[in-house]
């Protein structure tokens, strides 16, 4: 399984209406952190129901809880945009 089908498996529980992941390791190859953890670099759109009434620093959270496993082995580098469907 590709790391991204990783990232999207883990998100799941946070019940997300809208997911969307691009892997922009190419762009970062021979990076000092690429290189020492292997991991690359994401940038990820998601929309959650469960993002309703919390703050960016709340939603980046429980993204981050979900992926803990991947970091900082497969994921070196992780950008979020984390919405509720009110946003």
């Amino acid at each position: 399984m590709s790391t991204v089908d990783q990232i999207k498996d883990k998100l799941t529980r946070l019940e997300p209406t809208s997911i969307d992941i691009f892997d922009d390791s190419a762009s970062h190859a021979g990076h000092a952190g690429v290189k020492e953890t292997g991991g690359g670099h994401y940038e990820l759109s998601i929309v959650s129901p469960l993002f309703s009434g919390k703050t960016t620093m709340q939603r980046h959270r429980l993204v981050y809880e979900c992926l803990s496993e991947l970091m900082p082995g497969k994921i070196h580098a992780l950008s979020i945009q984390a919405f509720a469907p009110e946003d």
